[in-house]
């Protein structure tokens, strides 16, 4: 089994590579990293925010787009009251609405997620910006369970090489509280976060430092929360007769 992981940065992975070794991979130009579980093999690759690395370009020279099982992963922020920071969430379907369009995750992934502790929801919403206020949490509140900026993208590419796709994430951030600073001005053009523009952003209003530092905390509890999750996920996954690959199915 062929197994894809998709996080956004690599502050989400961090944690997951303290509990599982990976290799880098360096025959690509994109951060990808490898690893054995069971007869199968796991890569992870790093998208940027909102897929600014061109991650399809960079799966077919990986996989030539033979890819089982593909999971976007990595923080969301709950756009509803009832989820809290730390838990890991599973949708039935994500809304991507760069494209207006729902992408559907694999039930049989869905049941694997849950059994192996994600919360079920009815959906995520793939937004093309950082959502920063807590008031426009709420309206999309209306639309999807959490926000997250890449698997709508994601899923309906890999779903179209004929991977089986689900999106599992990790609450950074509750439903009724504002982000510290705008993190849509202070990420690279590669969709990386700019620890030097952060800073700036922080020198111009020392209000907000308290605030950052707890939200510094609640990603970092979040993204340790996860890579304990994804272990047990894609565990479950390496020997689960119920997830065919492309190697049973030709």
């Amino acid at each position: 089994m062929r197994i894809l992981v998709t996080f956004a940065v690599e502050a989400e992975f961090a944690p997951w590579r303290k509990l599982r070794e990976f290799r880098k991979l360096d025959s690509t130009d994109s951060d990808c990293f490898s690893s054995r579980i069971g007869d199968g093999e796991l890569t992870v690759l790093l998208t940027g925010m909102g897929c600014k690395r061109a991650w399809v370009q960079a799966t077919k020279v990986i996989w030539d787009g033979d890819v089982d099982v593909c999971i976007s992963t990595g923080l969301a922020g709950a756009l509803r009251p009832g989820h809290t920071v730390g838990e890991t969430l599973v949708p039935a379907n994500v809304l991507a609405s760069k494209w207006d369009r729902v992408v559907p995750c694999d039930p049989m992934l869905i049941e694997s997620a849950v059994s192996a502790g994600a919360k079920r929801v009815a959906s995520f919403y793939t937004a093309d910006r950082v959502i920063v206020r807590a008031d426009e949490k709420q309206r999309l509140g209306t639309l999807a369970d959490a926000v997250e900026m890449e698997s709508g993208e994601i899923l309906f590419e890999a779903a179209a090489f004929g991977a089986r796709v689900v999106a599992v994430r990790a609450i950074s951030d509750t439903s009724g509280e504002d982000l510290p600073l705008d993190f849509n001005k202070v990420s690279t053009e590669e969709g990386e976060v700019s620890i030097r523009k952060i800073v700036q952003e922080a020198v111009g209003s020392p209000g907000s430092i308290p605030s950052l530092i707890r939200f510094g905390q609640q990603s970092r509890q979040a993204a340790e929360t996860l890579a304990q999750f994804l272990e047990r996920f894609v565990r479950r996954l390496a020997v689960s007769p119920e997830v065919p690959s492309h190697e049973v199915m030709r």
